[in-house]
């Protein structure tokens, strides 16, 4: 096999199995991103699965700690101990989200102190240390639903003593003889008043308390930032993601110092839910935070295809480059196009593949990878990308599609009526939301 297919054999899937050092080395921007998500404003960003939204957090985190600030890379997938609670319906639902924001605090609560103290040389723990243990005191208020029962005991005990005083006083005249009786008395009174709660121990979140608490930690931060950014956002229980979203306009939203970054896919969120009370509960896109930034924007090829080309060239060329630093065997490789004229029969072979990929740097991996074990000893070719594109389609995405009742049909009609007689690459469908 050919020493450049070995490598892009070699290529991991997911950004979070690559070490730091390589997340780094093999970043590649997308137009103007990355200045977009690096001002302080409150940002989400959206795309598919695959589409890179973990690895551009985990180099903006790395920028902005190397910039002297906090930044706090969050995975939504591994906050809390609790295991399934948050997805247990038969827990009232104010019990789940209440838990949520607890575990969500308590893991940003971790995460700066845990910066603190690696980064002892820039920050003083003994001023940010009581700060931190505030915050944690009122993150993880615990309150007792019930009667609370107050019980009184009182005791008292008394004492007598009694006693004979005698003696003789001599004078030559004459002998006096005295005696005294004496008693003592010693009362004793004792009172003692237990509280005794009778109910359910739970959490109690109070929004206030926390933002003030943060502002104070932000103050001692002197001119630092934190940056707080969510990961995996979509992996909340869509009944839940409201309530956590209510927390961070209510709490982190408001304090000068704090930028919020949220990874999400945008078919799978709920930011916002009505609300009799108060109107509405979570944060509203567009007023509450920024306007969205949407990656399929950048890097689907019917978008811009001069982009698309150029993001997946240096996609390729940064992470072989990333695997192979010692390698001689890729030496002669110094340039962009010179690993893609390494690796594709030509141009075209190239261009198929980016529109295989449909602007999704995972799938562009996994398809590249059935490429080359395809091709061993051979350059890449149109056959070989569309081979290894239907091969990944079957492994990926087709149980997925053949899981949703209607789906297969709509699929079935995209193929035939759009594709095929009307061959048009765009067309519309009306979406229906309860």
């Amino acid at each position: 096999m050919r020493a450049i297919n070995k490598y892009l054999l070699k290529l991991s899937k997911r950004a979070e199995t690559y070490d730091k050092r390589h997340l780094i080395e093999s970043f590649v921007d997308i137009g103007p991103l990355f200045t977009l998500l690096s001002n302080r404003d409150n940002q989400i960003l959206f795309g598919r699965r695959g589409t890179g939204k973990t690895h551009i957090f985990a180099f903006l985190a790395d920028q902005m700690n190397n910039s002297g600030h906090i930044a706090l890379h969050l995975d939504m997938r591994t906050i809390g101990s609790t295991g399934g609670i948050y997805s247990d319906s038969s827990l009232p639902l104010q019990e789940r989200a209440t838990r949520l924001l607890v575990d969500t605090l308590c893991a940003i609560h971790d995460g700066i102190l845990t910066e603190i103290i690696e980064r002892d040389n820039e920050f003083d723990l003994s001023t940010l240390g009581p700060c931190l243990d505030n915050f944690a005191d009122v993150a993880a208020e615990v309150i007792v639903d019930g009667p609370i029962l107050l019980e009184e005991k009182k005791e008292a005990s008394s004492s007598t003593t009694q006693g004979l005083d005698s003696g003789f006083q001599l004078s030559p005249q004459k002998v006096t003889a005295q005696a005294k009786m004496h008693e003592n008395s010693l009362i004793t009174e004792r009172e003692q008043t237990n509280t005794k709660r009778e109910g359910r121990e739970r959490y109690r979140v109070h929004f206030g308390a926390v933002g003030n608490e943060l502002n104070r930690l932000i103050r001692e931060l002197s001119g630092k930032e934190l940056w707080i950014i969510l990961d995996e956002w979509s992996e909340i229980p869509l009944d839940l993601q409201p309530y956590l979203a209510d927390l961070l306009r209510r709490t982190l939203f408001p304090i000068r110092g704090i930028s919020v970054k949220i990874a999400a896919i945008q078919q799978r969120c709920c930011f916002r839910i009505p609300d009799d009370d108060v109107g509405h509960i979570g944060i509203e896109v567009g007023s509450d935070i920024a306007p969205s930034i949407s990656l399929d924007e950048f890097l689907v090829f019917d978008n811009d295809a001069e982009q698309a080309n150029a993001f997946f060239t240096k996609l390729l060329y940064k992470h072989i480059k990333a695997i192979s630093k010692e390698d001689n065997e890729l030496a002669s490789i110094t340039s962009e196009n010179q690993i893609i004229k390494d690796i594709f029969t030509q141009n075209k072979a190239f261009d198929e593949f980016v529109i295989a990929s449909e602007g999704i740097p995972r799938d562009a991996i996994n398809i590249i990878g059935l490429a080359a074990q395809k091709a061993l000893n051979d350059k890449i070719s149109i056959p070989t990308i569309r081979s290894a594109a239907r091969s990944w389609y079957i492994r990926s995405k087709q149980q997925a599609i053949t899981s949703k009742e209607k789906a297969p049909e709509l699929l079935n009609w995209i193929v035939d009526e759009v594709i095929q007689h009307r061959q048009a690459k765009a067309f519309l469908l009306s979406v229906y939301t309860k």
